[in-house]
C-alpha cells in the first residue's frame, strides 16, 4: 500500500475578527472604538440612564444582541447566563439594557471572528488538494476548530474536494494560536502532548515554543507514529533553545521507537542541515526525505528554496522507513515570486504575497508501507 506523507506549514489557517478585514481602513477604526467605548461602559460598576441609553445605542448599531450564522455581527455580547434576572438586557432579543451595572450580568463583548474563507487560505486548500497526502502535518493552524473548518469549509466546500475523515489539534503553548495539527485518511488512535516538558536551562518554563505532538496513526496494521514540530523560529532567534528542543526530541523519537518502528518526524524545524539541531536529529540514524535518490528539486523548501539555507522543512524517517520511500517531492506552486521561478508556475490564484498560501512549500514522500 502506497502511503503519501507531507508536512505544510500553511501561515494562514487563523480565524481573526471581522473588523481586522474589512478593507475601508476608517470604517474598521470606527468599528474597533466602539468596541473599546463598549468594553469601557460594560465594566462601570453601576450603569447610570446616559451608560444605558449609550449601551443599547452601540448594541443596536452593530446587531451585538443576537446572533445571526449566516451574517454574525462584528461584535456580539455574549452571555452565560442569559435568564430573566441575570441578563444584560431588559428581555430577550431586545437591545435595550437592564442590567443595573457589571455585576448584575455574566458575561462580555467579543469582536466576532472571520470564516475561513479568504483567498490565501482557499489557496492553502488548492496546495492541500495537489499534494493529496493520506497523512499531512499541519503547522500554523489556530486551533482545533479552524482546522476542521479549513478541511470541511475550504476543502469540501469551497473547492469541493475530498475532505479529511480525521483531523487533530492540541492546543499548544504559543500564545499566538500557533500550533501543530494533522489531517489524516486513517484512523488517529491516541495522541501524546508534551507541553508541559521543562526547559533544562529556564527554571519553570516550558521547553517547547509550541509542542511535540506524537500523533499515532493505525496503519495496514502496524501502528504509525507522527512526531509533529514547529521548533523555535528565527525571528528573535535563540539558537541555544532551538536545540534544547531537538535534544529533547531525539529522546522522545528514540522512546517512539521502542513502540514502533515507524516513526516519523515531520514539521518546521526552523534549521537548516549543517545546525546543531539537524546534527542531534540525523546522529540518530534519521534521514531526511529530501536527500533521498528520488527527490529531484532544490535544497530548500522556504521562498525560493534555491539555497541550503531556505531548508526549514522536514520529514525525517527511521532506517526501517528508507528503503519504503517510493518518491519525494515539494509543492511550490503556492507561494508568490516576483520574479516568478523559470522551473515552477504557481497557482492562477496567487497574485502577489497577500494571497499566497504560504512561503513554504509542502514536502511530501510516498512510501510503500
Amino acid at each position: 500500500m502506497i502511503v503519501r506523507i507531507a508536512t505544510f506549514n500553511a501561515q494562514s489557517l487563523f480565524r481573526r475578527p471581522k473588523a481586522f478585514n474589512l478593507p475601508d481602513v476608517t470604517k474598521r477604526n470606527e468599528v474597533l472604538a466602539d468596541f473599546s467605548t463598549l468594553v469601557s461602559l460594560l465594566n462601570l460598576t453601576t450603569y447610570d440612564a446616559e451608560d444605558r441609553t449609550r449601551i443599547s445605542a452601540l448594541v443596536k448599531k452593530y446587531r451585538a444582541h443576537t446572533w445571526d450564522p449566516d451574517n454574525p455581527p462584528p461584535i456580539y455580547i455574549n452571555q452565560t447566563r442569559p435568564g430573566k434576572h441575570s441578563s444584560l438586557f431588559k428581555e430577550a432579543g431586545s437591545w435595550e439594557v437592564g442590567a443595573a451595572g457589571r455585576g448584575a450580568w455574566a458575561g462580555w463583548a467579543e469582536l466576532v471572528r472571520e470564516e475561513l474563507d479568504t483567498e490565501a487560505v482557499r489557496n492553502s486548500g488548492r496546495v492541500v488538494d495537489a499534494v493529496d497526502a493520506d497523512i499531512l502535518l499541519m503547522v500554523e493552524v489556530e486551533d482545533r476548530l479552524a482546522l476542521d473548518r479549513f478541511n470541511q469549509q475550504i476543502l469540501a466546500g469551497v473547492l469541493g474536494k475530498r475532505q479529511y475523515p480525521f483531523n487533530m489539534l492540541i492546543d499548544g503553548n504559543d500564545s499566538r494560536g500557533i500550533d501543530v495539527g494533522i489531517l489524516s485518511r486513517h484512523p488517529i488512535t491516541s495522541i501524546r502532548s508534551h507541553l508541559f516538558d521543562p526547559d533544562p536551562e529556564r527554571p519553570g518554563e516550558h521547553l517547547f515554543s509550541r509542542d511535540c505532538p506524537e500523533f499515532e496513526i493505525e496503519l495496514n496494521g502496524t501502528p504509525l507514529v507522527v512526531l509533529g514540530n514547529h521548533l523555535k523560529s528565527k525571528f528573535n532567534d535563540d539558537p541555544a533553545l532551538r536545540l534544547a528542543q531537538a535534544k529533547r526530541l531525539a529522546e522522545i523519537y528514540e522512546a517512539a521507537r521502542e513502540r514502533t518502528p515507524h516513526v516519523v518526524i515531520a514539521g518546521d524545524l526552523n534549521d537548516d542541515l549543517e545546525s546543531e539541531p539537524l546534527d542531534v536529529l540525523l546522529d540518530t540514524g534519521l534521514r531526511d526525505v529530501m536527500s533521498h535518490s528520488s527527490y529531484r528539486g532544490g535544497p530548500g523548501t522556504h521562498g525560493k528554496g534555491d539555497r541550503p539555507q531556505d531548508k526549514l522543512d522536514y520529514l525525517l524517517l527511521p532506517p526501517p522507513l528508507w528503503h519504503r520511500v517510493q518518491h519525494v517531492a515539494l509543492e511550490q506552486r503556492g507561494i508568490f515570486w516576483d520574479p516568478p521561478l523559470p522551473d515552477v508556475k504557481r497557482f492562477d490564484e496567487v497574485t502577489s504575497k497577500i494571497d499566497s498560501a504560504s512561503d513554504h512549500a509542502a514536502l511530501y514522500a510516498d512510501l510503500d508501507l
